[in-house]
């Protein structure tokens, strides 16, 4: 899996008919900066507006993942967030000039080879992965369906499917590499059974649907009269169901391609979470509103993780120790006040500060009452935060940080020699022209002791 997070070198284009809404569209995929996500763009729109691709846009799962914000709405987003989500791409802005996604062949493949053409550019940020640590779970008994998310320190996902067929038995598709998603995933293609066309056919959809995007599946013997009315539907002179059960006898990339598909969409549907995950994610019989119901479960879940106590492995080793820190930062004693960073990525670090009675403020703050002062808890919190604003730059020995604005501080309870400070800074938007704004919180246990909202500025060294 990627540390780094990743966007493309150059904008590509495809063109191609909307599965349901059959309009040909113009498809661009943009690079994007650091922390930026993945972005649809309706330009064919007044203002062009963006639609981020996150689980709280979700409008609609009945035939395909539909998402909309402020009117503007983007259907059938799974396959192309596959291709994003299998390659590890972070940062992307996506634009179209109509309300769909182009169907192409009716898998992720076109998009993996768009991208891939585009070219994966590393970018200087560590990804944000979210890590599963206890099991998240969704079960529709009504449905027969099940999803997991179980903790791994990786990414696998396992499907099942089970349609009750005799022209599609049950079926089992695996992916415990993301990294062979485009060999043994992506060309897997969306599939439908005969006896749902007519209802998806009279409800307006399928309007761009093709034996060339989809495999069309009869799990029964099918008269010539209901052949030639498929014929109709799909505008084709003639159409054959062999001993297959597959229109025209098309051949399966995979024996199990329906299965593999399933879990390419499951992908696409969790790409909406925001971040990449570290997990074992399990499914049975998943479609998309189950997907995107484990996608909100997770999306909760990460909510209330960043609202409770900062927590790591204490038996861990630092990503940065005091040394490692001295070579970030320009502070030192008695003004270095982080002892040690335990995690970093894109958009979040946590840092230890020990307090202890040898401290200097603690000579006059207070002799008989010591009290670490609430300006260096504040101090504490803006220098863990310079880690995660330099580390972003790529070259941390270039810039000066400078703590230029706070807002919102409060403080909770007194800190006292013994304790030990776990600070916690986020950036609350993507650093811009060297501007970072954060918010930080210093945990002692389980209490909260001080929480701030800073804006930091970065400045370029000067030259001797």
């Amino acid at each position: 899996m990627n540390t780094k997070q990743s966007t493309i070198g150059s904008e590509v284009s495809v063109k191609g008919v909307g599965l349901h809404s059959g309009e040909m569209v113009t498809l661009t995929i943009c690079p994007a900066g650091i922390n930026e996500g993945i972005v649809f763009q309706r330009i064919d729109i007044e203002n062009s507006p963006k639609v981020p691709a996150l689980v709280e846009y979700v409008v609609d799962t009945a035939r395909g993942t539909v998402l909309e914000k402020n009117g503007a709405k983007v259907q059938t987003t799974e396959h192309i967030l596959a291709a994003i989500g299998g390659l590890q791409v972070d940062n992307v802005l996506i634009k179209l000039d109509g309300p769909e996604i182009p169907i192409l062949d009716g898998s992720a493949m076109p998009f993996v080879e768009l991208l891939e053409r585009a070219g994966l550019v590393e970018q200087n940020a560590l990804r944000n992965y979210f890590t599963i640590t206890e099991a998240v779970q969704l079960n529709d008994p009504d449905n027969s369906v099940e999803l997991s998310a179980l903790p791994l320190n990786d990414y696998k996902l396992t499907v099942m499917v089970d349609y009750n067929s005799k022209a599609l038995p049950s079926q089992h598709a695996l992916l415990h590499e993301i990294g062979n998603f485009k060999e043994h995933i992506a060309s897997c293609r969306t599939f439908v059974f005969v006896h749902e066309l007519e209802a998806l056919y009279n409800a307006g959809l399928i309007k761009g649907g093709d034996i060339n995007n989809a495999i069309l599946i009869a799990e029964d013997e099918v008269s010539e009269d209901r052949v030639a009315e498929l014929a109709k539907m799909l505008g084709k002179n003639k159409l054959t169901i062999g001993e297959s059960g597959i229109v025209n006898d098309e051949p399966l990339k995979f024996k199990n391609e329906p299965a593999r598909h399933k879990l390419l969409d499951l992908i696409g549907d969790l790409v909406l979470i925001g971040r990449p995950l570290k997990a074992h994610i399990l499914a049975a019989r998943p479609g998309h509103a189950s997907n995107v119901a484990l996608a909100k479960k997770i999306t909760k879940v990460i909510a209330d993780a960043a609202k409770a106590p900062p927590t790591f492995d204490v038996d861990a080793e630092p990503v940065f120790d005091i040394t490692g820190i001295a070579k970030l930062l320009p502070h030192r004693y008695p003004f270095q006040l982080v002892d040690k960073i335990m995690s970093l990525n894109g958009s979040t670090v946590v840092g230890v500060k020990n307090i202890t009675m040898n401290e200097p403020q603690f000579m006059g703050h207070f002799p008989e009452n010591p009290v670490m002062p609430g300006v260096l808890q504040v101090e504490a919190i803006a220098q863990t935060g310079g880690v995660l604003v330099l580390t972003s730059t790529g070259e941390p020995e270039a810039y000066w940080p400078y703590l230029v604005g706070i807002d919102k501080c409060r403080f909770f309870r007194n800190v006292l020699p013994g304790d030990a400070l776990v600070i916690r800074c986020s950036l609350l938007m993507p650093i811009r022209m060297g501007v970072a704004k954060m918010h930080g919180e210093a945990w002692v246990g389980s209490n909260l002791v001080c929480s701030v909202d800073m804006t930091a500025r970065l400045v370029k060294k000067k030259n001797d």
